[in-house]
């Protein structure tokens, strides 16, 4: 009887096109990858106070200090690579790095392509206008008209945020943050959509040319979680249990106050 069981596993697997040793087998994990190599891979893009670079041109920030921690309580070495954001997730899934630790919002079309952790943070969308340029509006209805130039990074959440809730006004994306700013500090654009704190902290910077037309809240709610390739239930658990033990710490709530409710960090870049 066991060489008749043995005899169909056999031909089971040799019709599944696996080699009889490997029908069972799984597909070594990112996690074992990771642990075997001693360094966690991150992919990630630029923009304030997410992941920045200092006056020694080392990386700074929030994400930053996210992905220290993972790779610390892995017990790895950390590996930055930096990524235009409109490539960010193809890169990620060619393997040029292990998992997004980028400010990267949860959503059901991304989800499509990766698998997101447990949000470890929640975003906004919120605006920042020119004063010269559209000076007295107060109100997202202000801003929906088809004269309105809003600006925003191309590929981030902000250009469905800028459509969804301003569709009458035109939306130019930009490679980075920096360049979409420089529109609205030109006059070439109204406004800025962009994740807080970005936009409060541009308005605290230029006072003469910029103002908060929302008065610093946001307009919407977004769960950010870490992105990794599908199928890699390992690595995600333990994403998932990371972000409960960095909660239930207070370490989370604690490096996001010093990210996004001060400018204690500012000396370090300028």
């Amino acid at each position: 009887m066991y060489r008749i069981i043995a005899t169909l596993i056999f031909c089971l697997a040799l019709s599944a096109g696996l080699p009889p040793a490997q029908s069972h087998a799984a597909e070594k994990s990112v996690l074992d990858q990771v642990m075997e190599r001693g360094v966690l891979r991150v992919g990630f893009d630029t923009f304030v106070p997410w992941a920045m670079k200092d006056k020694n041109g080392e990386y700074i920030g929030f994400e930053i200090d996210v992905a220290r921690r993972v790779a610390a309580d892995m017990g790895v070495e950390v590996e930055f690579v930096p990524t235009k954001w409109s490539g960010i997730i193809p890169a990620l899934l060619t393997g040029k790095f292990d998992v997004i630790i980028g400010g990267m919002g949860i959503q059901p079309g991304r989800n499509l392509k990766v698998n997101f952790s447990a949000p470890y943070e929640f975003s906004g969308m919120s605006m920042v206008a020119s004063l010269a340029a559209a000076p007295g509006l107060s109100s997202l209805a202000d801003f929906n008209k088809p004269e309105i130039v809003l600006s925003a990074k191309t590929g981030a959440t902000s250009v469905a945020a800028a459509k969804k809730h301003m569709p009458l006004a035109t939306v130019r994306m930009f490679d980075d943050e920096a360049q979409a700013l420089q529109e609205v500090l030109n006059g070439r654009a109204n406004a800025m959509v962009a994740s807080a704190p970005f936009p409060e902290q541009q308005a605290i910077r230029n006072p003469d040319k910029l103002y908060l037309p929302l008065g610093g809240d946001t307009f919407t709610r977004e769960p950010i979680g870490f992105a990794v390739r599908k199928g890699d239930h390992d690595f995600l658990n333990f994403l998932n249990n990371w972000v409960l033990v960095a909660e239930s710490e207070g370490w989370l709530a604690e490096r996001y106050a010093y990210w996004f409710k001060t400018m204690d960090w500012e000396t370090l870049i300028k």
